[in-house]
């Protein structure tokens, strides 16, 4: 999409910078209709695929420009000496823009710029206009957030315009994504674009993004069935698994920028293979399956038993994700989260780990624990799972766990820590894991223990 952009558009203010979706130098946005709404979200167009733009809205800095005068949000921008060089500026200002055109509260603004970097300005003057744009839209309230901008000449006018637009493209072409079977099957693009951009630009690419029956949150009973093309902001925004999962928030704001997570799809991260992928972490842990098809034939498999060796699947080249189920968790189930990394947000982890545990009284019924960058695959810890069934919480059962767990994993020395950190790292993380679910127990004693 940058490519396109630049290249062919000649739209120049969208700035090519790392190309890895880390600086947001290249933010547009991107207006499409669901349920019959349009809503934007903020994107970083050096990953993004030129076919995922099909039947949408493509928003670049020149699109939000008026006329004769800087809008309200390049002006707080301005009167806040929030840019210095201006090379980072186009990205905020269009993800400060992306917010105003979303049903977001206004104190929510300052986490839209999370996938923003800026090396000049120390970032709290950015703060300080993202503040004064979201006091813009305090009157909002149920109004339709691009009639709203519209109208307040927050955004130029023609946003009014663009849902009815978008009704007419899609009854064209009867809402089909116009894509060929490539052979190279595409979703969000946030990993496949960072390791073989010069490769994709030319592959025949099958695009699996925005097709209906891979996407979606359903219930079926206890069973949540996610589309395999459901995105991180998907899963952070279904009330399906907010309702099961009540620290959600908290997890996903670990997991990339808000950008990325746009993008990003549930089974990108699965076929992805990275040891350290927080999505399949989290995932591990709750005993999802997997449904793998060729298009005409499908199978199951559980995602723990998806990966047969560093970066290698039981997967054929022709077959795809279809879909991913699990058991939501029940009222007697308890779920945590925990990621290390050099940065608290925004980062790769270092180490990761998720469990769930379902309990009767005090006696576990059943437990599952994963754990990322201990070993050459995502790793569900059968031995320490299978350990805490039946058993009593107690702080020498944690200091037990930890001690299986270690017969279990295999790090390696990297950029990221050594081989004895991260194996005193994982043993803090399922230590964390308990302390938070079981508030009770005595912390320096868990802790502390070896």
């Amino acid at each position: 999409m940058l490519d396109f952009i630049r290249y062919q558009q000649h739209l120049t203010g969208t700035k090519i910078g790392c190309r890895e979706g880390d600086c947001g130098a290249c933010t547009i946005l991107v207006g499409e209709l669901k349920n019959g709404e349009l809503e934007y979200s903020s994107a970083t167009s050096c990953l993004m695929p030129l076919g995922n733009a099909h039947l949408k809205h493509i928003v670049t800095i020149e699109g939000i420009n008026f006329e004769n005068t800087l809008n309200p949000v390049q002006q707080a921008m301005s009167d806040e000496g929030a840019t210095q060089c201006g090379f980072c500026t186009p990205g905020f200002v269009m993800s400060l823009a992306g917010f105003c055109l979303s049903n977001k509260e206004p104190k929510e603004i300052i986490a839209s710029i999370d996938g923003n970097i800026c090396r000049c300005t120390g970032y709290k003057s950015i703060q300080r206009a993202a503040i004064k744009i979201g006091k813009l839209l305090e009157e909002k309230k149920n109004v339709e957030p691009a009639k709203f901008v519209a109208e307040k000449n927050i955004l130029p006018s023609y946003f009014k315009e663009i849902k009815e637009k978008l009704v007419t493209l899609q009854s064209k072409t009867n809402g089909a994504q116009q894509s060929k079977e490539g052979t190279h099957f595409v979703a969000g693009g946030t990993d496949v674009y960072v390791q073989k951009h010069d490769e994709m630009k030319e592959a025949d690419i099958h695009f699996l993004f925005d097709q209906k029956k891979l996407n979606g949150i359903t219930l079926e009973e206890t069973k949540c069935i996610v589309g395999p093309s459901v995105t991180v902001t998907d899963l952070k925004e279904s009330k399906i698994v907010q309702n099961r999962f009540p620290n959600l928030n908290e997890y996903i704001k670990l997991i990339s920028s808000t950008p990325i997570r746009n993008m990003a799809t549930i089974a990108g991260n699965f076929v992805n293979a990275s040891p350290i992928g927080d999505l399949t972490i989290f995932f591990l842990a709750l005993h999802a399956q997997l449904t793998i098809s060729n298009g005409t034939i499908s199978r199951n498999i559980p995602l723990r038993k998806f990966y047969t060796g560093y970066k290698n699947l039981d997967k054929k080249s022709d077959e795809f994700i279809e879909t991913v189920f699990f058991e939501l968790p029940g009222k007697n189930t308890l779920f945590n989260f925990e990621k290390v990394s050099k940065r608290t947000n925004l980062d790769i982890a270092s180490v990761n780990s998720a469990i769930c545990l379902t309990m009767e009284n005090e006696m576990i019924a059943d437990a599952g624990i994963s754990a990322g960058g201990v070993g050459p695959i995502p790793m569900y810890l059968q031995k320490t799972s299978e350990f805490l069934k039946g058993r009593t919480i107690s702080e020498d059962l944690i200091h037990d766990a930890v001690e299986i767990t270690q017969t279990e994993i295999s790090p390696i020395s990297d950029a990221r820590g050594s081989t004895e950190y991260k194996r005193l790292l994982l043993g803090q993380l399922i230590k964390a894991h308990f302390l938070k679910l079981f508030p009770e127990l005595t912390m320096d004693k868990i802790l502390l223990s070896s």
